[in-house]
């Protein structure tokens, strides 16, 4: 018994991490509108099921259209955004904004995601700011959340995100953070715009129910439905 449970022990393979994490990071240019934009991010998605920010996804194309198109909205503002992965949008609105402060939760996206910033951070925006920074936040984490709104204490005025509902565990996190984000700067003063994208219909549920459980209005914005990448898209503003 004892010889057969030795057999099974060295039959085990212990892969380091390293194996499942592809960082064959290209640099890349993204055109929308008049804005050209040039960062690392992967053509394939990784092994791994949670370094999908990793890549740039439809709903990040479809934000960044909406935002290149509506570049007012962004003129002077204070920005944050959610699941930020390689930064693409993050990096579009900090041509505009006064502050932008992306985020990611894993170690590995948020190494690329701090290599884009790196990368642009150097560049001043139109509005003579280079305000553009990456901090860690796992959604629901009270720690990560105090952090942030200590360290930018005035809050911001919006709070973006591009296809980040992928698991139905995450979204009741999601939305207990923007929530905290929203009621930090009190009604009015801030808002959540989500670019998401349509694969499952007990998801499209999901982020509507998640948002009025949370105390919240969530109405799509007109003009914004879209295909992208033979997949129907939309853009949600989400407010106190």
């Amino acid at each position: 018994m004892e010889r057969e449970k030795e057999e099974e022990e060295e039959e085990i393979v212990c892969l380091d991490e390293s194996f499942f994490i592809n960082d064959n990071y290209q640099l890349t240019t993204f055109t929308f509108g008049s804005q050209v934009i040039q960062l690392f991010c992967l053509h394939s998605a990784s092994t791994d099921f949670d370094l999908t920010g990793q890549l740039v996804w439809p709903g990040a194309m479809l934000l960044n259209d909406y935002i290149s198109k509506n570049s007012e909205l962004l003129q002077g503002r204070s920005v944050i955004e959610l699941g930020s992965g390689v930064g693409i949008t993050g990096i579009l609105c900090s041509r505009f904004c006064r502050e932008v402060v992306l985020t990611d939760h894993n170690e590995e996206v948020l190494r690329i995601l701090k290599k884009n910033v790196e990368l642009h951070s150097s560049s001043q925006n139109h509005n003579g700011s280079s305000g553009l920074a990456a901090e860690k936040l796992e959604w629901g984490n009270s720690e990560h959340i105090y952090h942030i709104l200590e360290k930018y204490s005035r809050g911001f005025d919006l709070i973006l995100g591009a296809d980040i509902c992928f698991q139905q565990a995450s979204i009741p996190l999601l939305f207990d953070t923007v929530e905290k984000l929203l009621r930090f700067r009190g009604q009015g003063q801030c808002k959540f715009i989500l670019a998401y994208i349509s694969r499952a219909k007990v998801m499209d549920s999901m982020v509507i129910n998640e948002a009025t459980r949370h105390g919240l209005e969530i109405n799509e914005i007109a003009g914004t439905r879209s295909v992208v990448g033979n997949l129907g898209g939309t853009i949600f503003e989400v407010t106190l």
